[in-house]
């Protein structure tokens, strides 16, 4: 720095006597002691020196010596843009085609002053080149704008430059116009093969992996050879498609002009991440064992991999040999142990993490929150939500809606509602998650006036008419809930799919409209599936309609010949028609054919520390015999209840043999109010607090059968701290008036 300061005194203190003329004339070589500095200039205050010095050499006029001066300007630094603006505007009084593009291309963070510039090139009958347009297409912030460009592109005839159509292909690709980006490829004269290479990974990108291996044959049928950006873009589409075939083809290609491991990581890395979300795991570990070097990708990409395909055990013992963890590694882990509801390990890993100085991040915490809706324990979501907090957790939408969710599993409408006032920006994902929280407990009128709210700001889309048929389903709003789906295509738009058909089936049959019901399946444009046929057996179990029941079952076995839930629910209408003899030949049959079913899966909460067991447990719990003793207490007393004889009874045996369980919303808010009150005994002595049960049997998708055969509205039987009058419980399926 010190001997670069004492050229610019020396070249100052001689400049006046031996000035150099520049000669336009020469060679343009950077001879000119002003312009060889630029080479070696690194501050701004040494910029301003050297452009003192050009316009005392009377360089400040001529075209090269400012061309060079204002692409130095324009890229060096973003605070000297404004210096290269001046020179633009006071000292080019001619610019030429390369000083346009210069500027443009310095100005490509704003798009209005990139194309006000481009109107005055155009304007001073300046033509563009293909490079002009190129540094437009980087300025364009939507699709409009490089529409325009393509146009221009057009009438100047520099469309036909491949380089520009590759780049107008890609930015429709990245924006999502396929259709228009495949036109644009159509009319090549001669798309090369990095021209195809765009055009695969965009449409892979975009989980378009069969289009995208259409494109590949194309390629190929033209003489075109595939490289390596293309064989990643195909890896890509294998992997949507789970096409191990195709895919191990590929991983031969990749074998014959390489050695796994030993060169293009990103390759292998794609590699790897086909195997996987082909369920191919050993394929897979492979693949990850030959890696000579592994990166923090190969890494997250194996254990992401693991999770999807369910091997959560050995997704964390890869975990355990990361020789080093980012955040991605953490969130991956803690999203897997989120989804399959292990609270208490995510809450574990989330300590790790700050343990190693990892901050958690908005994902982390989304999946903490997620994970505590899982178990449904209030006194475990008000703590997680306090760490929210802590974290400094932005509320937004995404947020929102799963603290939202949280608390309506919880059980604590008021929180949720609370949640959702706080909320600055509602999306719809968060008036969805409200209308389902409201379905959830059986609110049907509360949710139809949210929907109803809710079409003055965002407009419902598929997931939420699925939300407001389920809340009319529980509610029994069938004539509501009939006009809402009668609605989706008359007024929104939205052509109804299985999944609403479903609903209205659960709708008609929960109603004891078994005909009508049986009418919408025969007449809806596509194929019943497995939530529709599940629906009609539940409703011809709940009315007793062995007929189409068994019908049902048929068509139910059709599509899912080695599930259980179909065989339990007609097992149930039979036991619950009295023909106990077809009843045992169900089961047998079960049997013979090796099908269980799922086991129950319930938590307990005890002075706020939660344990997980399943109805196959020997239930060593801590304080088991207190427990035992309030179960009991309260067996006698629904057995004492006229409901204790229902149907929903009878087949409940959900959790503990022994223990009879009312299922009916009315009862049983009824009996725990009562049971509050005037209950003997509830809890020994010997207890320093009360104890929380939460019991909860397997939920499934309107109409969809549970695994133990119940009914949705029967899902699920929360014992809660009766002495609580702030615990909301479900009370689905509750005619209001």
């Amino acid at each position: 720095m010190f001997r670069y300061g004492l050229g610019i005194r020396f070249f100052s203190l001689g400049s006046n006597s031996s000035r150099t003329i520049w000669d336009p004339t020469m060679s343009l070589q950077l001879n000119h002691s002003s312009l060889i500095l630029l080479e070696k200039c690194n501050t701004r205050d040494h910029l301003k020196q050297i452009l003192g010095q050009i316009m005392r050499n009377n360089l400040i006029g001529q075209t090269f010596p400012m061309s060079r001066l204002l692409l130095f300007s324009a890229i060096t630094h973003p605070e000297n843009i404004d210096m290269a603006k001046v020179l633009f505007e006071h000292y080019t009084p001619h610019p030429n085609l390369f000083i346009y593009n210069t500027m443009i291309s310095a100005l490509s963070f704003s798009t209005s002053q990139s194309f006000a510039l481009y109107n005055a090139m155009l304007y001073a009958q300046v033509q563009p080149d293909k490079n002009t347009l190129l540094q437009l297409l980087r300025a364009t912030k939507c699709i409009a704008e490089a529409k325009q460009i393509h146009c221009h592109a057009m009438v100047t005839g520099l469309l036909l430059k491949g380089y520009l159509q590759n780049t107008l292909i890609k930015i429709y690709l990245d924006n999502g116009n396929l259709e228009l980006a495949l036109q644009l490829l159509d009319h090549m004269p001669a798309p090369d093969s990095v021209s195809f290479n765009i055009t695969i990974v965009g449409f892979s990108k975009k989980g378009y992996g069969a289009k995208a291996l259409q494109l590949f044959h194309r390629m190929v049928n033209l003489g075109l050879q595939p490289d390596e950006f293309t064989i990643l873009g195909l890896l890509v589409s294998c992997g949507q498609l789970r096409n191990v075939k195709l895919g191990k083809s590929l991983h031969a290609w990749i074998q014959k002009r390489t050695v796994i491991g030993s060169s293009n990581l990103v390759l292998c890395n794609a590699l790897l991440d086909m195997y996987l979300k082909s369920k191919e795991i050993e394929l897979a570990q492979r693949i990850f064992y030959q890696l000579v070097e592994k990166d923090i990708v190969s890494w997250n990409t194996l254990i992401a991999g693991c999770i999807r395909c369910g091997e959560l055990q050995l997704a964390h013992d890869f975990f355990d040999q990361m020789p080093d963890r980012d955040l991605v590694s953490w969130n991956s882990l803690i999203a897997g142990y989120a989804q399959n509801g292990h609270y208490s390990m995510v809450a574990k890993l989330i300590k790790s993490m700050l343990a190693n100085n990892i901050r958690p991040d908005h994902v982390t915490m989304v999946n903490f929150v997620c994970a505590a809706a899982e178990i449904g324990v209030l006194d475990q979501g008000k703590l997680v939500h306090c760490w929210v907090i802590r974290m400094k957790t932005k509320l937004d939408s995404f947020m929102g809606s799963a603290l939202i969710d949280m608390y309506f599993k919880c059980g604590s409408v008021k929180s949720a509602l609370t949640i959702f006032r706080e909320l600055s920006e509602k999306d719809t994902v968060v008036w969805t998650t409200m209308i389902t929280g409201f379905a959830f407990h059986g609110y049907g009128s509360k949710a139809l006036e949210l929907f109803a709210e809710m079409q003055k700001f965002v407009m419902p889309n598929e997931v939420t008419f699925i939300a407001i048929l389920t809340a009319c389903t529980h509610s029994g709003l069938v004539d509501q809930g009939i006009k809402v789906f009668n609605d989706m295509k008359e007024i929104f738009g939205i052509e109804p799919k299985v999944e609403h058909y479903g609903c209205l089936v659960d709708l008609l049959g929960r109603s004891g409209r078994l005909d009508e019901a049986r009418v919408v399946i025969d007449t809806m444009p596509m194929k019943p599936s497995r939530s529709v046929w599940g629906a009609m057996l539940s409703a011809c179990r709940a009315h007793g309609n062995v007929e189409l029941a068994e019908m049902a079952l048929i068509e139910l076995l059709n599509l899912e010949p080695d599930k259980e839930g179909g065989y339990v629910l007609l097992s149930n209408v039979y036991a619950a028609c009295g023909i106990w003899s077809y009843s045992d030949q169900i089961r047998g049959i079960m049997e013979s054919r090796g099908l269980k079913k799922t086991v129950g899966r319930s938590n307990v909460s005890i002075d706020g520390v939660i344990h997980d067991f399943m109805a196959s447990d020997k239930l060593q719990l801590p304080r088991w015999e207190e427990m035992q003793h309030i179960l009991n207490c309260l067996n006698r007393e629904m057995k004492g209840c006229p409901a204790s004889t229902s149907d929903d009874t009878v087949l409940a045996g959900l959790f503990f043999p022994n223990i009879l369980l009312a299922h009916n919303a009315e009862y049983k808010i009824t009996f725990l109010r009562a049971t509050r009150g005037t209950h003997p005994a509830p809890y020994p002595p010997s207890s320093p607090r009360p104890i929380m049960a939460v019991f909860s049997s397997p939920l499934t998708c309107a109409g969809t059968p549970a695994p133990g055969g119940l009914r949705k509205e029967t899902a699920d039987v929360i014992i809660a701290k009766l002495d609580d009058p702030d615990k909301a419980l479900p009370t689905r399926f509750r005619p209001e008036t």
